[in-house]
């Protein structure tokens, strides 16, 4: 048979297979279709939109990034519902998040006469047992209030360090706030005194572990004046005090009035303290000074709500009887008033026991500190106890005691003596005389308060009416606290520095450059004597970028100066950090060499009304810009 004779055969089988396979595909891809939109409907009605869905044949693909497990769990589940689970291929893929950030571990402790609390979130690593028995035994007795919580993560760096400093420090601080994380410890707390406060501070910076910032706050109150003294003399070189309390800024102005009105002489102060007898202490006082000026002179003497008055001795009689009832019936109530005129006193400058004379006690004290004793002792006993005592508070002076016993001696001498060594402790130099009428002394002194201290001690000790003399003269030379700079030392100090080498950080950033370093140990080496002096670091920038990001950037920087001088030990709780941005330039920001002038830290004073005012109106924070700020600023 010929081949031609099979042709038309081959060729319908051949058209047959080929629409055979055509309509196999395209019934396929409706399928696919028909799946890949089925379950495309599903998801979306789900919301999971995130799906993206491929079919190939009878398998329909899910893939894309799912926000978390459970997520693409469910998108499995949603495509079975559609078409068999089996035909399902899972292709996608689960957002791994963010890791897990380990917590803030920090501490809040409270101490106060009833006891320490503690508050916050402690790693469970941590030596608790160690802890509690340390702030058990600094309690001494009073309660312990552990409300503390912890978890399971490692111990961060620092953390160790930085509690054994805060529980040391709490040690010094019965009245205190201490707040404790690995880079940052902050201490706010209340001293008995000035004095103390510096003491306090001083030790703080010494013992500050490294690399942790270090803020220190520490107040001091009003010390307690008992009794409440105030001394004023009226006599031929005109008037002083010897001693001056008052209990208001208003009261002390009214009394300082009144001695200028009586002939004050030099400059004088009243310490502002508690324990006044009577709100009315100025209109005591204020009566009393007047009442003194009409008698002529004499000496004036408060001690709380005792009021003494030791008129001269040429006072007239008529004249000191009407001015001392006229001012006994104008004084307010409780204050009582014991009034005399005495007889005149010899006594020697020189501090030499005279030999003439009604009897004397004498101690003189050098520079050097040698501290000699002469004159009349009533007994042995009485020799031996004035030594000890003074051995007691003159520490490190060499003693010379020459003292003679004399059984005749007044009743109360030794009263009188032990008062007069007491009060010739508070001087670096002096002497002291002793009668049984009269007590002397004089001499120099670096504490400021040595008079009124003096004065309040022999008021207290010598009773009502006692006639004595103080001449002490307050020699800055001898101050240690005098020799430290004053505020306007330390601005300046600061200015200069800066005006040699200012302060400059990386472009865009508040990272100091490391060629200002040497000014921030320069600026830290100052700051040393200036811990108390409230300044402010002010950032400014130039005008290039946005103003929003330029106040943001210049105020990273003036934190960052505050914090490479903690770095450096310096107590910075007297500096604020601030920044101005673009809003004070001091130089054309039209020029290159302008906008370097303008890219400065400054520091500057703040006055005690700027720091109420501070205090009292907070600056908003600013708002939060994740832009990247221009380069230059």
């Amino acid at each position: 048979m010929r081949l031609s004779s099979y042709l038309p055969a081959t060729l319908v089988l051949v058209a047959a297979a080929f629409l055979a396979i055509s309509v196999a595909i395209l019934g396929v891809a409706r399928i696919e279709q028909g799946a890949q939109r089925q379950v495309a409907r599903v998801m979306m009605a789900d919301g999971q939109d995130w799906v993206e869905i491929g079919a190939d044949g009878l398998q329909v693909t899910l893939a894309g990034t799912a926000p978390d497990e459970a997520t693409r769990f469910r998108a499995l589940r949603l495509a079975g519902t559609v078409v068999d689970g089996t035909r399902v291929i899972d292709a996608m893929q689960v957002d791994p998040g963010e890791a897990v950030v380990p917590p803030r571990f920090s501490i809040e402790i409270l101490r106060n006469d009833a006891g320490i609390s503690l508050i916050g979130l402690v790693p469970a690593a941590m030596d608790r047992p160690a802890m509690a028995a340390s702030i058990k035994q600094l309690a001494d007795g009073a309660d312990v209030t552990d409300l503390l919580e912890s978890v399971d993560y490692p111990v961060p760096g620092g953390w160790v360090p930085a509690l054994g400093f805060a529980i040391d420090a709490l040690g010094q601080l019965p009245r205190s706030k201490i707040s404790v994380a690995a880079d940052r410890i902050e201490i706010t707390a209340i001293s008995d005194s000035d004095a103390e406060k510096r003491r306090i501070e001083t030790l703080l910076a010494s013992e500050a572990p490294d690399g942790i910032a270090l803020t220190v706050d520490i107040s001091a109150p009003r010390p307690v004046i008992t009794p409440f003294t105030l001394r004023f003399l009226i006599d031929q070189t005109g008037g002083r005090f010897d001693a001056c309390s008052a209990h208001t800024a208003e009261g002390r102005a009214r009394i300082l009035a009144a001695a200028a009105e009586a002939g004050l002489q030099g400059k004088a102060d009243c310490t502002l303290g508690l324990g006044v007898p009577s709100p009315r202490w100025p209109d005591a006082v204020t009566a009393g000074i007047t009442a003194l000026v009409q008698l002529g002179g004499g000496a004036l003497t408060f001690s709380d709500a005792d009021i003494s008055m030791v008129a001269l001795a040429e006072t007239d009689q008529a004249l000191f009887d009407r001015v001392i009832g006229e001012l006994e019936s104008s004084l307010p109530e409780v204050f009582s008033l014991t009034a005399v005129r005495l007889e005149p006193v010899k006594t020697v400058d020189t501090g030499e026991a005279s030999p003439d004379g009604p009897p004397e006690f004498v101690a003189t004290l050098s520079p050097e500190g040698l501290l000699q004793l002469r004159g009349r002792i009533t007994d042995e006993r009485l020799r031996s106890a004035v030594e000890g005592f003074a051995r007691a508070r003159f520490g490190g002076s060499e003693l010379t005691p020459a003292m003679r016993l004399d059984e005749g001696l007044p009743d109360g001498w030794a009263g009188r003596v032990f008062a007069g060594l007491e009060a010739l402790s508070f001087l670096s130099n002096g002497s002291l005389v002793v009668q049984p009428d009269f007590l002397q002394i004089r001499g120099k002194t670096g504490n400021p308060g040595a008079s009124a201290e003096i004065s309040r001690i022999l008021s207290d000790q010598l009773g009502e009416a006692a006639d004595y003399a103080i001449a002490v003269e307050y020699v800055e030379a001898l101050d240690p606290v005098a020799a430290l700079p004053t505020p306007e030392e330390c601005f300046g100090s600061i200015t200069t520095i800066l005006a040699a080498r200012k302060i400059s950080f990386a472009p865009g950033s508040a990272d100091i450059a490391a060629g200002a370093l040497a000014t921030i140990d320069q600026i830290a080496e100052v700051m040393g004597d200036c811990s108390g002096v409230p300044m402010e670091i002010a950032g400014h920038t130039d005008s290039q970028g946005r103003e929003t990001m330029n106040q943001q950037l210049s105020q990273r920087r003036a934190e960052a100066v505050l914090i490479a001088l903690q770095a450096r030990r310096v107590l910075t709780g007297n500096l604020a950090p601030k920044g101005y941005g673009e809003t004070s330039p001091i130089a054309d920001n039209g020029t290159e060499e302008g906008r370097e002038a303008n890219r400065r830290i400054e520091f500057t004073l703040i006055t005690e009304q700027e720091a109420a005012e501070t205090e009292a109106n907070p600056d908003a924070e600013a708002e939060t810009d994740t832009e990247s700020p221009d380069e230059q600023n």
